[in-house]
């Protein structure tokens, strides 16, 4: 009987939540899809053709058990369908909203190569937590048992907070160091509300903190607390910064009034969503309004900013990428999106300096693709006497992030770390190479993806309960 619900891709067309039209979208910072109603959820969720070898959970870093969630809730079995997915996943409503499914699992999805379009999978994700939270179906985490053994997190990004909740879960003390007022990290400050609404994730975060999590906010690790001193209170500490140093450029006119950071930019817009008083804002120092606006890079971050500078009400807004469009290591439905909200996307293109001593200009020069890179792709090449300026009141600079110096910052010398700067820690356990202390997130991996983190998170926190086993057997002995 449960079969007949399910492999109707060749008779259903997959049908995305509706999306709300540019126009309107535009005029505010709320998410752009609709929800499923039920029928059609259970109805997107009953395309899956439940292959033997399903490569959707092959390909998520998670590895979500996501053909039994979508047969649940095509069967109508959504706290079910809730459950199985929160076995996997800390955050799935958050996963639902700002994975790149169509780069992980709804394009590894067997139908989508068959040629009858992938299975909604993000959607369905996020329609049956979100279902789950008006249910009253999450509940507070309550151990079974408490236990003495506390953890140190210092991050309260996606790595922190997964791993806050396992070891959590398991009993143990659990304390979060943050540099940031808000828990989050850039689930919070980084990524805008249109893709991520802010009460999403400040529901998790108290959901967290009802269960026992203790935060410790504005806290800056090397200057209100030392290291050692986390070390020395906790019996493990788990390192999950992110990466907060922005990546920059090498220009003349670079440091004119009128370039800035794309974290700086995103910060204060997402401080305004939440009504804190954010004086580069209001000065138009971090404000897009009536400015014609130039974002250089071609990542998410990238796609964040110009569609951030869309609902500020810039005159213009346009995107400077060095390769093409096929080549952008940012989300084509991000692109797609911010297309339709009018962002004009400046192919094959890289700034050569800037004019004006507040900025006026971008001196742009045109590119080509020519022979391949190390890493397999096509190597931009400058078009010679092909500049141009394109007139700029506003730059914003999103070329990614890089760590920053943790062993100098933290006075800790012996902490190792790679060449790129990223902490050395252990691919299975995240242990790094001083006794008790892991590291996981963008801090090991470079600027990632959340799921990855949420990955390590979880997979660091079931090292630590085995480390803090391990020692309190010993300590018997």
């Amino acid at each position: 009987m449960a079969q007949q619900k399910m492999l109707k891709f060749v008779d259903v067309e997959r049908e995305m939540p509706e999306k709300r039209p540019p126009d309107l979208r535009k005029q505010d910072f709320d998410e752009i899809y609709g929800e499923y109603a039920r029928e059609k959820a259970a109805e997107q969720a009953g395309r899956c053709s439940q292959c033997g070898v399903p490569y959707c959970q092959t390909h998520c870093p998670l590895h979500n058990n996501i053909p039994d969630w979508l047969r649940l809730t095509a069967e109508g079995r959504l706290q079910e369908a809730y459950e199985l997915s929160q076995a996997t996943n800390t955050f799935p409503e958050i996963c639902g909203r700002i994975c790149p499914q169509d780069r992980l699992c709804e394009g590894n999805c067997v139908i989508e190569q068959s040629g009858h379009g992938t299975v909604t999978i993000g959607s369905v994700e996020k329609y049956i937590t979100d279902t789950a939270w008006e249910q009253g179906w999450v509940k507070p985490i309550q151990p079974h048992q408490e236990r003495p053994e506390s953890v140190g997190i210092i991050g309260a990004g996606p790595g922190g907070l997964a791993a806050a909740d396992v070891l959590r879960r398991k009993g143990f003390q659990v304390v979060v160091y943050d540099r940031y007022d808000r828990a989050g990290g850039l689930m919070t400050y980084g990524i805008p509300g249109f893709k991520l609404e802010k009460d999403v994730v400040m529901k998790r975060i108290d959901q967290l903190e009802q269960g026992g999590v203790e935060f410790v906010l504005n806290c800056n690790v090397g200057d209100d607390i030392s290291f050692e001193d986390i070390r020395s209170k906790h019996n493990a500490v788990l390192i999950a910064t992110g990466v907060y140093k922005s990546r920059d450029l090498q220009a003349p006119g670079v440091g004119a009034q009128g370039i800035v950071r794309a974290i700086d930019f995103l910060t204060a817009s997402n401080r305004k969503s939440f009504g804190d008083d954010v004086p580069e804002f209001d000065s138009g120092e971090l404000n897009a309004e009536g400015k014609r606006v130039v974002v250089i890079g071609g990542g998410d971050t990238a796609m964040d900013c110009v569609r951030t500078s869309v609902r500020q009400g810039a005159k213009s807004v346009k995107c400077l990428y060095r390769r093409d469009k096929t080549n952008m290591p940012g989300s084509q439905r991000e692109v797609n999106n911010a297309e339709e909200e009018g962002v004009e996307f400046v192919w094959l293109s890289a700034p050569k300096g800037f004019t004006g001593d507040t900025v006026d200009g971008v001196m742009v020069q045109k590119m080509r693709l020519g022979s391949p890179d190390a890493t397999g792709r096509q190597a931009p090449e400058i078009i010679e006497g092909s500049d141009y300026v394109e007139e700029a009141d506003l730059v914003i600079k999103a070329l990614g992030f890089e760590p920053e110096e943790l062993p100098a910052l933290w006075n800790v010398p012996e902490l190792e770390v790679t060449r790129w700067g990223t902490i050395k820690a252990d691919f299975q356990t995240h242990a790094t190479n001083l006794p008790g202390v892991y590291a996981v997130g963008d801090i090991v991996r470079g600027a990632s993806l959340v799921v990855w983190a949420i990955r390590d998170g979880r997979e660091a926190a079931d090292a630590i309960m085995n480390y803090i086993n391990g020692t309190r057997s010993i300590a018997a002995e």
